[in-house]
């Protein structure tokens, strides 16, 4: 029974009191530490022994002030950078390559009808601003105008600017003649966007009216794009064997059939080469352009949305495999009528990760819902933002937005089941708050690799090999004798790596905990000569000091329960003869019945103090050693 010996111990302490005070146990701790600087502060004469204390203390405080320090840098998780070079045959990246217009105009003209006749309306308007259009407006569809206009700003009374709508009719807290027209350099044009029944308005600026109009355009075209279920959109795209006329990958060739579609809404069909997602990696040999991937591309810029699609040519990405391409974001245009080479390094990211970087490893400690997770791809911090959009799109605006995948059970946004989508949603885009909410969710990941591109281009093809190379392509794809091509469609690509190094940038903790452990042992060993072991020493004071602090509480507070005032006499007080006797016999018993002459001068029994001086309690006088231990048998006893 160890412990209840130990507790019986303990409990005998306390009830002999402290065997050390304060004093003493501070000046055993100044006479046996290893610390410099105590021991001098008792030894020394009483200026020297101020000098010294003074000292000490001093340094005390400079190590104490260093050690924060120490502590507060290893508590901020800095890092270190290394860069490093590495050599070895490496996995070719993944291409994606995109038609800059989503979809052929033939094949979604139906859709668009309504819509590209009132754009011409609106041109018209722009152009020629006091020209009647009386017949050619009352043929229009305003359902899709009515929802988001476009109007003129009269600025040239910034005191009192006038808002006029394009087809004649005013809106202005100023009275303005219906039928005014604006056709003075201070007039831009605006886009207006209400929500709540038109009784909330706001105006969205422009310095130039073809931003504006090509703005509200897009939007239109996401208004309707919207309801057509994806396969159709899918339809509507450029198919795979009419945009790849050639491709070759080092010395194997390869066709369309060895890229992997996805429907990507900025930029309709794309396709994938090396993607990963179903078929084997493919590295690369040698670096170089012979050895790297070659495609010959038709965009066929004659079948472009004219309204949709201003940029011709083509658009590409290079990624990682098995990481979603957002072509939008990170994507680059390659010129027809060109060459493009593209030389091809690479940068290896690794971040430590919690609590030195923000990152995450595959995306799963992101609050964020990754709406991207169906095409079975890794995570992405653009996943995660456009992600995080769309859950603020829904929440905010009850519907999501047609150029982001769509969670289960939502609806994507329309004028017709959602009137004022367009207002939550150009609020919510120029949004700084949403902005910041999403970065301080959105997390990087802890491992990424990027491709350095060198881009140059050259004509292709030369006036001299034109007409062959076009009659040989066109007999190819189209089984015709004719000519069915152009320099202004036509599109080659060369990406290749330029050489098989690759860099690794590798985080690294600044401080670790030898750092640590070594600066605070140095700062104590240089300010005060101390060690770990004199560090427990001080630690064992303290412990003393506590324990001392302990047991004269529980002394205080007996001391306090004996000091209580004792029960009140039944009759008066006895006499210091009483006393004396009642002390040296205990068999004497006092004579109550003979001291009622008392009880005038003492009436309603009150307590009186006990006359005399007690004896003295002869116990405290023991002679006895201050460390004395205790035996066994007497812990026993008690």
């Amino acid at each position: 029974m160890p412990v209840k010996k130990y507790l019986l111990k303990c409990l005998h302490r306390l009830q002999k009191g402290p065997g050390y005070t304060y004093k003493e146990l501070l000046v055993w701790y100044c006479n046996n530490t290893n610390t410099h600087g105590p021991k001098r502060i008792i030894c020394e004469g009483p200026k020297k022994k101020a000098m010294w204390f003074l000292l000490t203390l001093l340094f005390a405080c400079l190590v104490c002030w260093q050690w924060g320090v120490f502590i507060q840098t290893y508590l901020s998780w800095e890092v270190s950078v290394s860069l490093s070079m590495g050599f070895k045959t490496m996995n070719f990246p993944a291409v994606t390559v995109c038609n800059s217009s989503p979809f052929q105009y033939p094949k979604v003209k139906p859709l668009l009808k309504d819509l590209d006749e009132l754009m011409e309306a609106v041109l018209d308007k722009i152009l020629a601003p006091g020209t009647s259009h009386t017949n050619t407006t009352s043929t229009l569809n305003f359902t899709i105008w009515n929802h988001t206009p476009l109007v003129f700003i009269d600025e040239r009374n910034p005191d009192h600017p006038l808002v006029l709508d394009l087809f004649g009719d005013s809106h202005n807290s100023s009275s303005a003649a219906p039928g005014s027209t604006c056709n003075a350099q201070g007039c831009k044009v605006a886009m207006k966007l209400c929500s709540a029944n038109g009784t909330v308005c706001t105006f969205r600026n422009f310095t130039s009216a073809t931003q504006a109009v090509t703005e509200w355009y897009i939007l239109q075209a996401t208004n309707i794009f919207s309801q057509v279920p994806r396969k159709d959109l899918v339809g509507m795209g450029y198919a795979p064997d009419r945009i790849i006329l050639a491709c070759l990958f080092g010395t194997e060739p390869c066709s369309y059939r060895n890229f992997t579609p996805i429907f990507y809404p900025d930029y309709g069909n794309c396709y994938i080469f090396n993607w990963g997602m179903t078929e084997m990696v493919l590295p690369s040999a040698n670096p170089g352009t012979e050895f790297g991937l070659k495609l010959i591309l038709d965009i066929g810029p004659e079948d472009y949305v004219p309204f949709l699609a201003s940029t011709a040519g083509a658009r590409l990405m290079l990624h990682e495999q098995r990481t979603y391409p957002f072509i939008k974001e990170e994507g680059i245009y390659a010129l027809t009528g060109t060459e493009t080479s593209i030389g091809v390094l690479v940068d290896k990211l690794q971040r430590k990760g919690e609590p030195y970087s923000p990152c995450t490893m595959n995306g799963s400690d992101v609050a964020i819902q990754n709406l991207y997770s169906d095409y079975n791809t890794t995570y992405s911090i653009q996943a995660c933002l456009h992600s995080c959009f769309q859950d603020l799109m829904i929440h905010n605006c009850s519907c999501g937005h047609y150029l982001y995948p769509l969670p289960a059970g939502e609806r994507y946004c329309n004028s017709r089941d959602f009137p004022d989508w367009a207002y939550c949603y150009l609020s919510l885009q120029m949004s700084v708050a949403q902005r910041e909410t999403c970065l301080s969710m959105c997390k990087d990941s802890c491992n990424d690799t990027q491709y350095k591109m060198t881009i140059s281009m050259a004509d292709w093809p030369s006036e001299a090999s034109e007409d062959w190379i076009f009659h040989v392509l066109s007999q190819e794809r189209d089984q015709s004798a004719n000519i069915t091509l152009s320099r202004k469609g036509v599109v080659k690509l060369n990406i290749y790596f330029q050489e098989f190094n690759y860099r690794t940038i590798e985080e690294s903790p600044a401080n670790n905990i030898v750092w640590l452990l070594s600066n605070l042992g140095g700062q104590f060993g240089f300010w005060m000569g101390g060690s770990v072991l004199c560090l427990i020493e001080f630690g064992e004071i303290i412990i003393d000091f506590i324990w001392i602090t302990i047991i004269k509480l529980v002394v205080f507070c007996k001391g306090l329960r004996k000091r209580r005032p004792q029960a009140s006499y039944t009759g008066p007080p006895p006499t210091v003869a009483e006393l004396v006797e009642a002390h040296t016999n205990f068999g004497f018993q006092p004579d109550t019945t003979s001291h009622n002459l008392y009880a005038e001068v003492y009436p309603d029994q009150q307590t009186l103090p006990i006359p005399g001086t007690p004896p003295p309690n002869y116990d405290s006088l023991r002679l006895q050693p201050l460390d004395t231990v205790e035996s066994d048998s007497e812990v026993e006893a008690i």
